[in-house]
């Protein structure tokens, strides 16, 4: 098996070797194989892997010499790293991983390139907060302080230090960014359509005909809808009433095909 060597002087020399999907994002050099770095001065595991062009929320553990390390581990001459993405499925609870928590829900921050995916996660019921005016600082610190997963196609965004939680979207259509998160992050038996505004992230609730606020809202209904429709929904938040029309049956196709993606 060939070895690359990217030597910059022989001071500290160590063997890096990314796995799985991580290799997408070694651009430079060619992936799934050993590579032999060094470099001079004291170095973070974090920045060395960062330094090409893995973020840093992509890896859920890293290896040095057979032992799990996390992030601020400081690089040692011969040193081998073995670096992996996030195991989905696969039960790791026994190793220690980079990080000392875990998320008690899965709630979502998208940037302004991602309006589409965040409607659509809406409408699977998942949080998710979206802006169109929002600057990477913004992003970074929202992700950090409410505790949300970052969604991005900007990897330099994720490279933020705050950024604990995160995800590279790697497509530009949609439906299969859908797809990636979904499957990324073992999504399918959290979907409840319906339950969240596609306007603003709002919980859903019943709005009952025979009560004050119906009353009070009804006006915003088109004539038409108050003659045939008897059940409505509404959202606390924006006042956005919600009723199955025309489009219902098209959004309950679209339902359908995320929960059948694999």
């Amino acid at each position: 098996m060939p070895v690359y060597n990217l030597y910059m002087d022989d001071l500290i020399s160590i063997t890096i070797r990314f796995y799985e999907e991580l290799n997408d994002f070694i651009k430079t050099y060619p992936g799934k194989q050993d590579i032999i770095f060094s470099f001079s001065g004291k170095r973070s595991v974090k920045d060395l892997i960062e330094s090409l062009g893995v973020p840093h929320v992509e890896v859920d553990l890293i290896l040095i010499n057979s032992e799990s390390v996390d992030f601020d581990y400081s690089v040692q001459n011969g040193d081998r790293i073995s670096v992996y993405p996030m195991f989905e499925r696969f039960n790791i609870n026994r190793i220690s991983l980079v990080r000392d928590y875990t998320l008690r829900k899965n709630k979502f921050v998208l940037d302004v390139h991602l309006g589409k995916l965040a409607r659509h996660l809406r409408l699977l019921g998942f949080d998710t907060d979206y802006s169109t005016d929002r600057d990477d600082r913004s992003l970074a610190k929202i992700s950090s302080e409410q505790h949300r997963i970052l969604l991005t196609r900007d990897r330099q965004l994720l490279m933020r230090k705050i950024v604990r939680w995160g995800l590279i979207i790697r497509s530009d259509n949609p439906m299969e960014q859908v797809a990636e998160v979904l499957k990324k992050i073992d999504l399918h038996d959290d979907i409840h359509p319906f339950t969240r505004c596609l306007l603003c992230n709002g919980n859903i609730e019943e709005l009952p005909m025979a009560t004050d606020i119906f009353n009070q809202m009804k006006s915003i209904i088109p004539p038409k809808v108050l003659k045939w429709c008897s059940e409505y929904n509404y959202c606390p938040a924006c006042k956005k009433i919600y009723w199955k029309g025309s489009h219902y049956d098209q959004l309950m196709n679209k339902i359908k095909e995320f929960k059948s993606m694999p």
